[in-house]
């Protein structure tokens, strides 16, 4: 898909936000077309206050002079647009393939609304077909929270496999927080509710990259322009 799609997918969410918003800036390469075009309208007398979902947001954010602040500033957010990994029917997502879902998902969850900006390649049937689940777990314990997980996609999935993620061989990829990331292969997720509080329920997980019912609407780049879902109309 053409970066000029996402970015005219990246330029529809934009037409949601009003000034005065308190925005939640997400991570990804479509969402890093809306922060630019934030920045543009910031730059001629746009007035917002945002929150960054990762250090490579900030940055990007920052470079652009977009207002930044946190969560123990302010406590509730207007809106939140973010990237996904796979989008199903219901706009429930996968996220998670940069790194960011746990502050990804604190960040929309502190959120009245949640809007994502994808291309068409990220629309599924049932979560799970194309990418891994990432699981964002705590270093102590590794092991035991690796096996754990591995029992939880014997359980719900398919038999997959379960890789720890590397930056390089031999080099575990490390969160903004400080986390190791689990890329778990469930194949075709028929139960995410019950997945994702089996997951919880591990003392060593973190977090995990299902966000269920929290988007309200999807902007697509496709071939054919941009459409505008909601639950039940992809």
């Amino acid at each position: 898909m053409s970066e000029d799609l996402k970015r005219q997918a990246a330029a529809m969410a934009l037409a949601e936000i009003r000034s005065g918003m308190r925005l939640g800036l997400g991570t990804g390469s479509t969402a890093w077309h809306f922060v630019d075009l934030l920045g543009e309208k910031v730059a001629a007398g746009f007035e917002c206050i945002c929150v960054p979902t990762s250090e490579a947001t900030a940055r990007q954010a920052e470079a652009l002079n977009i207002p930044l602040s946190d969560l123990e500033t302010l406590d509730r957010l207007d809106l939140t647009v973010d990237g996904a990994d796979e989008i199903d029917p219901q706009l429930n997502l996968i996220k998670g393939a940069g790194g960011a879902l746990l502050r990804e998902k604190i960040v929309a969850d502190a959120s009245d609304a949640m809007v994502v900006i994808a291309d068409a390649s990220k629309l599924v049937q049932t979560l799970g077909g194309r990418f891994p689940l990432p699981v964002e777990v705590n270093r102590f314990g590794l092991g035991a929270t690796r096996r754990a997980v591995a029992e939880l996609i014997e359980h719900h999935g398919t038999g997959g496999n379960l890789r720890l993620r590397e930056t390089s061989p031999g080099t575990p990829f490390v969160t903004d927080g400080g986390h190791l990331i689990l890329d778990a292969f469930f194949g075709r997720i028929s139960q995410p509710e019950a997945l994702s509080r089996d997951l919880l329920d591990i003392a060593g997980v973190v977090q995990h990259g299902l966000f269920l019912k929290m988007c309200k609407t999807a902007y697509v780049a496709t071939p054919d322009g941009v459409k505008a879902l909601t639950s039940g109309t992809n």
